[in-house]
């Protein structure tokens, strides 16, 4: 008891010390700080929406229908993303890597739909310092948080295209594990954020 016990506390110690442990504590301390990002911009956009009187109705003005197909577009992409860890903790490089591209063509469609979206809204006349359905900020909050959340997409697609190089080149598997859940991680925030920015900007 007394001889395991020393040896049980050297292993807890020694556990965050570790390289993959100190990647997830980045990767958790980048998404607290992106997420205080994103709640600023979206309690932001709250209170502006709030204190106009001519702020026009998101769902009246934006429409659904695309970006309802986007979001469940990015759940999707969440599943895929799930399933690549799944197999590369199994050992099949292959199939991992094939759901790590099916999450980032997930990603690609989406930054597509859009891009699309905004050439619509744009024509439309809705544009980053004017609105032709009332207040002039709405066009500002809209293209500011979806733009930077687009970002934030984009990014990630390229970091799962690197995922994939990292799994091909590690023969392997559980060399490229920890990498892969770190990206998955990040993935997974994207994909919760879309979902508050959808919920707050285009149906409440």
């Amino acid at each position: 008891m007394s001889a395991a016990t020393p040896h049980a506390a050297v292993e807890r110690a020694e556990t965050p010390l570790t390289p993959e442990s100190w990647g997830k504590l980045g990767m958790w301390i980048f998404l607290a700080g992106d997420a205080v990002g994103f709640g600023t911009l979206l309690a932001s956009y709250g209170g502006m929406r709030a204190t106009s009187a001519d702020w026009p109705n998101p769902y009246a003005v934006l429409g659904i229908n695309l970006t309802a197909a986007m979001t469940f577009l990015l759940i999707c992409s969440s599943v895929t993303m799930v399933k690549a860890l799944e197999w590369l903790g199994r050992g099949d490089r292959a199939k991992a890597k094939m759901f790590l591209f099916f999450t980032a063509l997930g990603g690609a469609i989406f930054v597509g739909c859009q891009a699309y979206e905004w050439t619509h809204l744009i024509e439309r006349g809705l544009h980053i310092n004017g609105n032709p359905w009332g207040a002039a900020l709405f066009g500002t909050s809209f293209f500011i948080v979806t733009g930077f959340h687009g970002l934030h997409v984009t990014g990630g697609v390229i970091y799962l295209l690197a995922m994939i190089g990292v799994v091909s080149r590690r023969p392997d598997p559980a060399a490229s594990y920890n990498a892969v859940e770190i990206a998955g991680l990040y993935w997974h925030f994207v994909d919760l954020v879309w979902i508050m920015v959808f919920t707050f900007m285009y149906l409440l």
